[in-house]
């Protein structure tokens, strides 16, 4: 009879105490990547950004940016915005340098991940961020779409 090595049981404890030091890492680098992309949206004489997003079905994107400048419309410039990011599995922080529309689809996913993590999930969510450059503000509106069933039976 050959021994076979036991699998350790996984220590959801454990899992839970990594997980709530990863989302405390992240949480801590987001406001000074909101401030950076204020910053370079800003000397864009950018205003304003919406940001809409829509997930389901296990798959979630970004669906389309809107850049204004007072009233008008305006294109996002491609200046370079740094932002710091972690990952769950590596408690090191790095530093990456992106275009500013893709430092800003990198930063709302980022939010959606920690905010409402599996938002692409079944049925998914949707909604929208709003850059409020002037105010130096951004606002997260979230929709979760929820699907209801309801069982009734009877034995008569």
């Amino acid at each position: 009879m050959t021994d076979t090595p036991i699998a350790p049981a996984f220590d959801m404890d454990a899992f839970m105490a990594r997980y709530a030091a990863f989302e405390q890492r992240a949480s801590a680098l987001h406001p000074a990547n909101k401030a950076a992309l204020i910053q370079a949206l800003a000397a864009s004489g950018i205003t304003a950004v919406i940001v809409t997003f829509d997930g389901g079905g296990d798959s979630g994107q970004i669906e389309w940016i809107v850049a204004r400048a007072g009233d008008a419309d305006a294109e996002l410039p491609d200046t370079p915005v740094e932002l710091a990011r972690t990952e769950f599995h590596d408690e090191e922080i790095r530093r990456t340098i992106a275009p500013l529309p893709a430092a800003i689809e990198t930063f709302c996913y980022d939010m959606l991940e920690s905010k409402h993590g599996g938002w692409e999930n079944n049925e998914g969510g949707f909604g929208e961020f709003i850059f409020d450059v002037p105010a130096g503000a951004v606002t997260f509106d979230f929709n979760y779409r929820i699907a209801r069933s309801e069982n009734y039976y009877y034995d008569l």
